[in-house]
């Protein structure tokens, strides 16, 4: 088989358009935590957030797929976002976004406002000026309220005198199918309310993140045209409900070929409610690198199950080196594959099945917190037991 050619995956706003390359495997923490240690009998829990932004407008009712009419009755709520930075002439990044709230929250993408991503070596810098353009061409100044570098979402606030304001309802990404038609608005290469449409490709996803060193595991992949500018834009299901925020292509070109990613809408609205509450994210850290186990690999090296995540390694000073967790020994060929074996097999956190690595940073990332002392269900060997592991805390390690 020849060489695959090369895919870059571009920021979708920059009208320049940055390139991030494809990060490989998926990482539950790099770093150990710097946060304060909760007790030893923390309990095990959802994180806990608070009640969503509500959105005052509704779903549209019919089941069919209309995407003129979710154009007609949405794309007031969304906007054009610039962004200014220091020591920048004029406007150095453009994207979308979406109101939230009749209070004047927005919704965009994180690399749309800061620097994130964007290889400056410094850590995160915010835009110094934004401006959010209505589809009545009104411009008005908004505020920073936060942003979130490991799901790439970005807040904003406008002062909801200064114009009128129509929020568009929040759907349930986690609800979404493949196959199921969608309909994207924002402002492609700065073209101001553009509509495109399309299916759902493929859900939970696992994309190198543009913004951070951890990767985004439940990305909503769709072929709807995505292109510099649509980032932080909506992403609607057939109802008019927003399921994600668009953020990335993936091409050869530059340009859209059909492959789009869009930060699926749960994990966006749990930024927000964090950041509205907080003015920052936290996510948790276990301190391992894993990789899958799958039934073929499983029988080739005899393991006593057939699925779940392998430890390749083990970061000193975290959680997870704390609570004994071993990480592979030595390498070997499996199906044309590198696969690193010795390490402890994960099958359940906090009682959740595992049945891959990234699954353990959706369990970790989505419904655990910072400070608990969670169990992990292992295998070692063929003993089956449970380790207790304190979760630290992610840090921002990447901008660039």
């Amino acid at each position: 088989m020849g060489p695959r050619p090369s895919v870059a995956i571009a920021f979708a706003a920059a009208l320049a358009g940055g390139v991030a390359a494809v990060g490989i495997g998926t990482w539950a923490g790099w770093i150990g935590s710097s946060t304060a240690i909760a007790p030893a009998d923390t309990p095990v829990v959802a994180f806990a957030t608070p009640a969503p932004v509500a959105a005052a407008t509704v779903a549209i009712s019919s089941g069919a797929f209309e995407p003129a009419r979710i154009y007609r009755q949405r794309s007031s709520g969304v906007v054009t976002i610039d962004a200014v930075f220091a020591g920048a002439a004029g406007v150095a990044s453009q994207g979308s976004g979406f109101v939230v709230s009749t209070d004047g929250t927005i919704l965009t993408s994180a690399h749309v406002v800061t620097d994130a991503g964007s290889g400056s070596g410094a850590g995160v810098r915010a835009a110094t000026t934004v401006y959010v353009e209505f589809d009545d061409r009104d411009r008005v100044a908004a505020r920073i309220v936060g942003w979130d570098v490991f799901s790439d979402v970005g807040v904003l606030k406008v002062d909801p005198r200064q114009h009128a304001l129509l929020p568009v309802p929040l759907g349930e990404s986690a609800a979404v199918r493949v196959g199921d038609p969608v309909a994207a608005i924002g402002s492609p290469f700065g073209n101001e309310g553009s509509l495109s449409v399309g299916v759902v490709s493929a859900t939970r996803r696992s994309i190198a993140s543009l913004t951070s060193d951890y990767n985004l595991v439940d990305a909503i992949q769709v072929d709807a045209p995505i292109n510099h500018g649509n980032s932080g834009g909506p992403l609607f299901d057939a109802a008019g409900r927003v399921i994600g925020i668009s953020a990335q292509i993936r091409s050869s070109s530059g340009v859209a070929e059909g492959v789009g990613f869009a930060v699926p809408i749960d994990a966006a609205q749990r930024a927000l409610n964090q950041i509205i509450a907080t003015g920052h994210v936290r996510y948790a850290l276990v301190g391992i690198r894993s990789e899958d186990l799958t039934p073929s690999i499983a029988r080739v090296l005899a393991y006593p199950v057939a699925e779940g995540a392998v430890i390749e390694r083990v970061d000193p000073g975290t959680g997870a080196a704390a609570a004994g967790l071993r990480g592979g020994t030595r390498n070997v060929e499996v199906n044309g594959a590198t696969f690193r074996v010795g390490g402890d097999v994960i099958v359940a956190i906090a009682g959740r099945p595992i049945r891959n690595a990234d699954d353990v940073s959706r369990v970790v990332a989505t419904g655990l917190e910072p400070g608990q002392v969670v169990p992990f269900t292992v295998l070692r060997g063929t003993k089956r037991f449970v380790v207790k592991v304190r979760l630290g805390e992610r840090l921002p390690t990447r901008t660039g």
